[in-house]
C-alpha cells in the first residue's frame, strides 16, 4: 500500500505513539522478509527508547541481536550483511554517536554501488537513530547531524514528524534500494500519538508534504520543528492576518525542490527552520536553491531560524532552540520588508 495525502480509507488502524510506530514497522518487516535482521546496542532488550520491545522474543536471537558498543562496527557489519543479501536494519543508539561510523557510511555504504560499477551494492541497509533535542539531552544527546550526510551522494536521509509518517517512511527506507539514514525525533517518541495502520504501507521518499496551504509566507521544516511551525502559522493568522503555507520536507536527501519552489513562487517569502546550527545547516542549501530558482518571485530575503553556532547547551536549551517566538518574529520581519 502506498499512502500519500489520501488517508487510510479501509485500513485497520490502532493508536500508536512514535516509538510504537517504529516497532510496528520493524515487526511488519521481520514478518514479511525472512532475510531481515535488526542489530545495535541493547536492541535485544528493547532499546533505550523501547523501539524493539518484544521483537527478539517473537523472531529469535538470530534476527534481533545486540552488538558491541562500536558504531563503526555496527555499520560495517550492516554493509556486509546487506551486500550478502540480507535486509540489514542497524540502530545507532543516539544520532550524536553516529560519528564513529561516518567513514563507513560516506566512504563505504554510499559509494559501494558506484565503485563496483553496479556489480555489488548495500542498498538493503537502513540505519536508524534517535535525533534532535529532548529537553535535557545537553551536548551528546541532542544533536541534529542531517546536514553532514546531505553532502554525501549515494545515501538517503529521512526525518518524520509523527507516527503515521514514521512508519510509512521507515518502511520506504527499508524497501528502498539505496542505503538510508532514518533519524527519529526522540522528543516525539511518547509525545506524538496518532491512529496508525497496523498493516505495512509506504510513503514516497523525496516527496515533501504541504501540510497547510497559504498565500503570504512559505514555512519549511522537518521532524519536531514542524510542530513548532504549525503553532507559528496559527499565531501569524490570528495576530497578523498572515496566511502561511507549511511544508514538511520529510526527505533531506534527495530533497523535493519542486514542491518548495512552487510554493515560494506563489507566496514570495520563505522561512526555513531547524534545530541544527545555522552555519552549513540544511536550511542554507534550501535557501541557495530557492534564490537561484525563484529570485524574481521573492518579496523579501529568505529567513533562517536555526540553532546557534555553539555546542548544544544543557540549562540554556530553551534559549538555544528555534522556538515559536523566534519564528514568529522572523515572519513579522518578512511581511514588513
Amino acid at each position: 500500500k502506498i499512502i500519500g495525502n489520501i488517508g487510510f480509507r479501509n485500513c485497520p488502524t490502532t493508536k500508536m505513539n512514535l516509538f510504537q510506530s517504529v516497532t510496528s514497522a520493524l515487526d511488519n518487516t521481520l514478518a514479511s522478509d525472512p532475510t531481515a535482521v535488526i542489530f545495535g546496542e541493547d536492541v535485544a532488550f528493547g532499546g533505550v527508547f523501547r523501539c524493539t520491545v518484544g521483537l527478539r522474543d517473537k523472531y529469535g536471537k538470530d534476527r534481533v541481536f545486540n552488538t558491541p558498543l562500536c558504531e563503526q562496527g555496527i555499520v560495517g557489519f550492516g554493509i556486509g550483511a546487506a551486500v550478502a543479501g540480507a535486509t540489514a536494519i542497524a540502530e545507532i543508539q543516539f544520532a550524536d554517536y553516529i560519528y564513529p561510523a561516518f567513514d563507513q557510511i560516506v566512504n563505504e555504504a554510499a559509494k559501494y554501488r558506484y565503485r563496483s560499477g553496479n556489480l555489488f551494492d548495500c542498498g538493503n541497509l537502513t540505519i536508524r537513530a534517535p535525533w534532535g533535542c529532548v529537553g535535557h539531552g545537553s551536548l551528546y544527546h541532542s544533536q541534529s547531524p542531517e546536514a553532514f550526510f546531505a553532502h554525501c551522494p549515494g545515501i538517503k536521509v529521512v526525518i518524520p514528524r509523527g507516527p503515521v509518517q514514521c512508519k510509512g517512511l521507515l518502511l520506504s527506507c527499508i524497501a528502498d534500494q539505496n542505503p538510508c539514514i532514518f533519524f527519529e525525533p526522540k522528543i516525539l517518541y511518547r509525545a506524538a500519538v496518532e491512529q496508525v495502520p497496523t498493516e505495512a504501507y509506504t510513503i514516497p521518499l523525496s516527496q515533501a508534504e504541504v501540510i497547510q496551504e497559504g498565500s503570504d509566507v512559505t514555512l519549511v521544516a522537518w521532524g519536531t520543528q514542524i510542530h513548532v511551525l504549525t503553532e507559528v502559522a496559527n499565531m501569524a493568522q490570528e495576530k497578523l492576518g498572515v496566511s502561511c503555507e507549511l511544508i514538511d520536507l520529510q526527505t533531506i536527501l534527495p530533497w523535493d525542490t519542486e514542491t518548495v519552489c512552487k510554493s515560494v513562487a506563489k507566496t514570495g517569502r520563505l522561512l526555513i527552520s531547524h534545530e541544527a546550527p545555522i552555519t552549513g545547516g540544511f536550511a542554507a542549501e534550501i535557501s541557495s536553491t530557492v534564490q537561484e530558482e525563484c529570485f524574481l518571485n521573492l518579496e523579501a530575503p529568505i529567513a533562517r531560524v536555526c540553532g546557534y553556532d555553539t555546542p548544544f547547551p544543557h540549562i540554556f536549551e530553551p534559549f538555544y532552540i528555534p522556538d515559536k517566538w523566534k519564528c514568529f518574529d522572523a515572519i513579522k520581519k518578512l511581511i514588513i520588508y
